[in-house]
């Protein structure tokens, strides 16, 4: 689409002038409108949830409200529609005084996430104040000796409201003897004079009874009116006079107590007493002129007397009186303009609002901690702040309007490191000298459940000994958890499993809160020798985070068990052992053997083996082995000895204390010839049952021997798919005791697999294995191969 202009050049600049404008307006990213003062209530002002870009379905989840440094109940959004109005009256006169532009700051804030928004709202002024005069009557004393076209200044009224309302027009009363007369010099001071037109007669008449109406430019007008008394006086006819009818004077704000101001000089060309001039404030002249300047009478010398500040009022208006001292006096005139000067002593001061406290320490980045406002009430680059942060934190200042400020996260933040942050914000102007202002604020950083309990190290190894007592204090597991509260309370359990054909929570228990290890039953060494297990922390955060602890509990053995007696080839136990023995052996030889076993293990399972006394304290040809067992001759055997012999052998075990068993041997002496009939019957029965059994054996062989291949082939196959699986937790089987010859002597070694010797629930249960020697008939030799098994069982046994 094309435009076409033909109008005049005026014209066009003025179209141009208003599209720059809506174009900064709109780049600015400020929202403004405009409404008339003393609109009722509901009178719509904007749609100001449309022109921020927000949904009206959004506004009350996000906490849509607004905000005014000044009174906050003048405007109100509707938050069903999003339309901004007039909530209660506003006066632009109370609100911003005699200022040309008056507006309301608005800060429209929403969260999730955190959003501000500046909105300027314009009052403007409608004619509702009308002209007001200072006084209702003015008083004037006007000699009658004064020369027509003389001048006498009148007190104007004034109109709070501005522009156009405020543009004030006067008119006097139908007079013969006074006209008026305005002369506006400047827009601050608009001289406004009662014109005498003709020479005045005392005697005709005294006094004029005049009146001054006061117009503004508003539409309706509104008018103020002021009665002038005008009293003529006789004989001095003329008035002091001024230099100048206006002085402007330029202080600085804070300037000491009796500071000159101006010194004023009058004359008066009258003669003798007519021309002494006295110096005065003009009755009109305001009470804050009273209280902040004073005048000498005599020399016209003004000076401050209290202390000026422009932030409060920035320029005073003073009305000057000089008094001839003639009968009547005569008054001159003049006005003195004194203007402000400011200079920096006010702080700039710091306001936060909308802390969002405590911040999580997983928050992202950008997260708004809080909105920080900043002002001076200085002028110009005394009130220019700038603003910032130390020390150097996660956080940083973020411009968002002049003055404002938005607090965010920069950087990650980590509780465990650093649990709260103390920040200064510091405001500083840019006069000189800067004056600045600082605030503190401490952001406590939330936790959140990112750390799991930890302990020392991953296992632990305690040793208890055996037949504790039920429910005993075993250990204590300590984890330590870095984070806080409920996300570092932790609670201890055990991580439960098979012990064998048993719960590991029949064995042990743990408690929840303090850590402590118990021992539910007694722990018995010949079933159990290792226990080990895991125990778990969870701590109470959300998602709960926990690890787990190895415990390798070694039950130690106590000397529980006393030895017990077995018989060769027999695991029973028994109370005697006979042996026939020929009266033709020799010295050394090994007649019988005791064999016992311990349940203990180390020095409580070495036993040792002794040959009490007899009775009638008769020397016996016998002797036992101290750590084999065996029993030998001490010499040859004589007929004097008795043919039945009662052998009682001690055994005891090392630990402490030591226990102990009793064995009988009983050992019948024979001659030689009967003991090879003996021998030669067994030899001839043995004969007799192998004969009738050989044809029973041929067909035995052959199905042990078909037999045993089958067996040893599901043995191979299942000895490979066992070691190709992985070991089962708590795969504590019972063992059978095997008996394995190892030499022609006949040394036997004791092997027993006991249940649950080792639970550790990763692997295959130990195996305990101790060697013991046989009780057999003497051998050739035999002495001297005892004496070694001897020593080889004492090896074996020491721990």
């Amino acid at each position: 689409m094309v435009f076409s202009w033909r109008g005049a050049p005026a014209s066009r600049r003025l179209l141009l002038s208003l599209l720059l404008l809506a174009a900064w307006e709109a780049g600015s990213g400020q929202v403004h409108y405009s409404v008339p003062e003393e609109a009722k209530h509901g009178t719509f002002v904007g749609r100001i949830a449309q022109d921020l870009g927000l949904e009206l379905a959004e506004l009350v989840p996000r906490l849509f409200r607004v905000a005014s440094k000044g009174r906050a109940d003048l405007l109100e959004v509707n938050l069903q529609n999003g339309i901004l109005f007039v909530n209660s009256r506003i006066d632009r006169e109370e609100l911003c005084g005699r200022s040309a532009v008056c507006s309301i700051h608005l800060e429209v804030i929403v969260d999730k996430p955190l959003q501000v928004f500046h909105v300027e709202v314009e009052v403007r002024d409608i004619n509702d104040n009308p002209p007001v005069f200072p006084v209702k009557e003015q008083k004037l004393f006007v000699s009658e000796s004064r020369m027509p076209d003389s001048r006498f200044p009148l007190e104007g009224a004034s109109d709070v409201d501005v522009g156009a309302n405020s543009v004030l027009t006067y008119r006097l009363s139908s007079s013969d003897y006074f006209t008026l007369d305005v002369n506006s010099k400047n827009e601050e001071n608009k001289q406004v004079e009662l014109v005498l037109r003709k020479s005045l007669d005392r005697e005709e008449t005294p006094e004029h009874n005049l009146f001054l109406t006061a117009t503004d430019g508003g539409k309706p007008e509104l008018t103020g009116t002021v009665q002038l008394l005008v009293t003529v006086l006789d004989v001095n006819d003329n008035a002091p006079s001024f230099e100048q009818s206006e002085y402007e004077v330029r202080i600085f704000e804070n300037s000491h107590n009796g500071t000159v101001v101006i010194r004023l000089n009058a004359s008066d060309r009258d003669e003798g007493v007519n021309k002494e001039i006295s110096y005065s404030f003009n009755s009109l002249v305001p009470s804050t002129v009273f209280a902040q300047f004073s005048i000498d009478s005599n020399t016209g010398e003004i000076t401050i007397q209290n202390n000026l500040d422009f932030e409060k009022v920035n320029s005073y208006k003073i009305r000057i009186d000089a008094t001839d001292k003639g009968h009547p006096p005569m008054v001159g005139h003049c006005t003195i303009l004194v203007k402000l000067l400011d200079i920096n002593d006010n702080a700039p001061q710091i306001i936060l609002t909308s802390l969002s406290l405590p911040v999580r320490e997983d928050a992202p980045l950008g997260t708004v901690i809080a909105l920080i406002s900043v002002s001076d009430q200085d002028a110009g680059a005394n009130g220019q702040v700038i603003c910032s942060l130390t020390p150097h934190t996660p956080f940083r200042l973020v411009s968002t309007f002049k003055n404002y400020y938005s607090l965010v996260l920069d950087s990650t933040l980590d509780r465990e490191s650093v649990s709260a942050y103390q920040l200064v914000v510091t405001a500083q102007d840019r006069g000189s000298p800067s004056q600045s202002a600082s605030a503190n604020v401490s952001v406590e950083v939330a936790d959140v459940n990112d750390n799991a309990p930890a302990f020392a190290q991953p296992e632990y190894t305690v040793f208890v000994k055996e037949n504790n007592p039920p429910g005993c204090h075993i250990f204590t597991v300590s984890a330590r958890d870095a984070d806080s509260q409920e996300n570092a309370l932790v609670s201890y359990s055990l991580v439960e499993r098979r012990v064998g054909e048993r719960a590991l929570s029949s064995y042990v228990s743990v408690h929840a809160e303090s850590g402590k290890v118990y021992a539910l039953q007694p722990l018995d060494h010949e079933e159990l020798e290792l226990l080990q297990f895991q125990v778990s922390v969870r701590d109470a955060g959300f998602p709960p985070l926990g690890s787990n602890v190895t415990l390798q509990v070694f039950v130690l053995d106590e000397n529980d068990n006393a030895p017990v007696l077995l018989p060769p080839g027999s695991s029973r136990a028994i109370g005697a052992v006979s042996q026939v023995v020929p009266r033709s052996v020799g010295t050394g030889q090994v007649v019988a053997k005791v064999r016992a076993v311990d349940a203990d293990s180390g020095y409580n399972a070495w036993l040792s083996y002794e040959l009490q006394p007899a009775s009638g304290g008769e020397r016996s040809p016998f002797r036992v082995g101290l750590y084999t067992g065996e029993v030998s001759t001490t010499r040859a055997l004589e007929e004097a000895d008795a043919p039945r012999q009662r052998l009682l052998v001690l055994v005891r075990d090392h630990g402490e204390p030591p226990l102990e068993a009793t064995a009988t041997v009983l050992v019948s002496l024979v001659d030689g010839g009967q003991a090879l009939k003996t021998s030669s019957r067994a030899s001839a029965g043995s004969a007799d049952r192998e004969a009738a059994l050989v044809d029973v054996n041929v067909y035995l062989i052959i199905a042990i021997c078909a037999v045993s291949s089958l067996l040893v082939l599901t043995l191979l196959l299942y000895t490979a798919l066992w070691c190709s699986a992985p070991p089962t937790e708590g795969a504590c089987g019972p063992g059978k005791p095997t008996l394995m010859c190892s030499s022609a002597v006949g040394t036997w070694s004791y092997s027993q697999q006991r249940r649950q010797r080792v639970c550790s629930g990763e692997g295959p249960p130990k195996t305990d294995l101790m060697a013991f020697s046989p009780s057999l008939p003497p051998c050739p030799g035999s002495e001297d191969v005892s004496e070694q098994q001897d020593l080889n069982a004492k090896h074996a046994l020491q721990p």
